[in-house]
Parts: C-alpha cells; sequence; structure tokens
C-alpha cells in the first residue's frame, strides 16, 4: 500500500477534527473523499502534507512514517499537494510559476517543464503571462502543472472543481484521469461527490471526523443511503 492513514486524529488549536480516520490509497489509484461540509476532508490532506501534526495515529508513505514531516521534505518523497485556493502566485509568469514547483530539484526544471506543456498545451502560449491574469481554470491547469514537476507518486487535490465552469470541470477531470492512468496516485476532497466517485476507483464519506462509509466508487454512488445523506437523493 503506497499511504496508509491509521487511527488519525488532528485539528487545529484545542478543537479535534479528526477523530480516528482510517484511509488507504494503494499504486495507480485515484481515491476520493467526499461528505459534508466541516467533515474534516481537507484536515486529512493538509494532515498528510505537513500543514498540521497528527496528535495521534499515523500517516505511512511506502512503510515510512510521515507524520509531522516537512511540506518541501514530502515534495522529495514524491508527493505533491494542490490546494483549494492560493495554489498559484498571481505576480509571476507561468515560466516562472513552474520554476516554482521544481524548486527543490532545480536539475529537473527543465524537462519538467517539457512535460508539463505536454500535457497542457494551452500553456504554452502563455509562458510569459502573469498568473495572476489567467483564468480560473488556466490557473487551476497551472496549480496541477507544478505539482507535475517532479513527477511525484502521489498528488493530494483539495476541491479541484471548485469555482470553475461546467467545461473546465470536464477538463480538470480529464486531466485527472490521465494522470492517474500514466501511474500517479491521486486522493482528491471534492464537493461535486458525483464527479468525484465517477472519476476514482474508491472512495471515503467522511462526517463529523469519522469514517461513515467507505467502498468502491460505484457502490458508493448506488447506495441508496448514501444517495439520500450525501448525495440529494
Amino acid at each position: 500500500m503506497l499511504l496508509e492513514i491509521k487511527d488519525l486524529v488532528a485539528g487545529y488549536g484545542n478543537l479535534d477534527i479528526l477523530h480516528g480516520v482510517n484511509m488507504e490509497v494503494d499504486k495507480n489509484e485515484v481515491v476520493c473523499i467526499i461528505g459534508p461540509n466541516g467533515g474534516g476532508k481537507s484536515t486529512v490532506l493538509k494532515t498528510i502534507y505537513g500543514l498540521l501534526k497528527p496528535r495521534a495515529g499515523s500517516i505511512l508513505f511506502r512503510g515510512d512514517d510521515i507524520g509531522g514531516v516537512e511540506s518541501h521534505r514530502l515534495l522529495r518523497r514524491g508527493i505533491s499537494f494542490v490546494p483549494q485556493d492560493k495554489n498559484v502566485f498571481p505576480s509571476l509568469t507561468v515560466k516562472e510559476n513552474l520554476a516554482m514547483g521544481a524548486y527543490t530539484r532545480p536539475d529537473m526544471e527543465e524537462e519538467g517543464t517539457e512535460n508539463v506543456l505536454l500535457r497542457f498545451p494551452s500553456l504554452k502560449e502563455k509562458m510569459n503571462i502573469r498568473a495572476g491574469y489567467l483564468s480560473g481554470g488556466e490557473r487551476k491547469m497551472l496549480a496541477i502543472g507544478m505539482t507535475l514537476m517532479l513527477e511525484p507518486d502521489m498528488i493530494l487535490m483539495d476541491e479541484p472543481s471548485m469555482g470553475l465552469s461546467p467545461r473546465f470541470v470536464e477538463i480538470v477531470f480529464n486531466k485527472i484521469d490521465e494522470i492517474s492512468s500514466e501511474g500517479t496516485s491521486i486522493l482528491i476532497v471534492e464537493q461535486n461527490a458525483y464527479k468525484a466517485l465517477r472519476t476514482s476507483d474508491r472512495g471515503y464519506v467522511l462526517d463529523l471526523g469519522i469514517n461513515r462509509f467507505q467502498d468502491e466508487s460505484v457502490k458508493l454512488l448506488n447506495n441508496p443511503d448514501i444517495r439520500k445523506l450525501y448525495l440529494g437523493g
């Protein structure tokens, strides 16, 4: 198993948000986390990525406990993160943003940029444009491109469809399919539960910081209880 989360407890200040969460992501898998707002979905990603320290439990990546390891060290281990917002540098050009994606491995900048532009050819025409002038969908493409610069083994994505037009939602999830088909595991937190479950192999339903359901995504989609409680019937 590539990633194993066992009995994870984490939160902010004196408040625990996660109360013993368990999850797994295998190699070449797309796994989604769905559930109501405030359920702890984004907290899981932030704790995996070292932005929060676990208070109990463990986070294993390739069998090594990475709980509390700093984000830049996780990049070198093969984990990248696409935050929900503030995921690009608006005052920097597209080219400079991609370079920032490889800041821990500048030797990979040239090759990484070539690979990203092959995947996102629309960015090629905008390399010298500041990211702040891009559309929301283009910024999301750039943010994903930045995480691909170091060819990660796993990408964590927080709400990849938030604020995007239907056209760009389709593009983003098509890119997720492409990236996963080439061997990168992806863990997605997503409010668009239908889209997330249709894109992923397996899913977890997180509610009030605990696992409510977990199964293959197609089974979660067809579960009448989940459809009623979390998918609007």
